[in-house]
């Protein structure tokens, strides 16, 4: 079976695609001076890039991985999450809370999806 890696760099790629499935790697803004809501938009925005350059998009995600720096923000990540997710096709989805690379992230995403 094929694999194909988008944007690979030295240590992973951004994407993985193996067979019919799409994997990210662990997905971070790119403005960290965001509030959570920010910075999780512009996390998901980059997952529907990585999607599209693999042949998929949000209707086909199995798989939702979430990591907060702080759960208390947990609604206000949800309101940005919620009204991005396809609510026709929602995914399994977890969300914990704990020590992201650098301390000014606050959200880190990481998806599976069907190609």
């Amino acid at each position: 079976m094929t694999i194909t890696r988008i944007k690979p760099g030295p240590r992973m790629s951004q994407t993985v695609v193996h067979g019919d499935t799409v994997y990210t790697a662990g997905q971070i803004a790119d403005d960290s001076g965001l509030d959570v809501g920010g910075q999780t938009a512009q996390v998901l925005a980059k997952i529907d890039g990585l999607l599209a350059e693999a042949g998929s998009d949000k209707s086909k995600i199995l798989k939702v991985t979430i990591w907060l720096a702080d759960i208390s923000q947990f609604n206000d990540m949800n309101a940005v999450y919620d009204a991005w997710v396809d609510q026709g096709n929602p995914p399994v989805r977890a969300c914990v809370q704990s020590t992201l690379a650098n301390p000014k992230l606050l959200v880190e995403i990481m998806i599976e999806a069907a190609k």
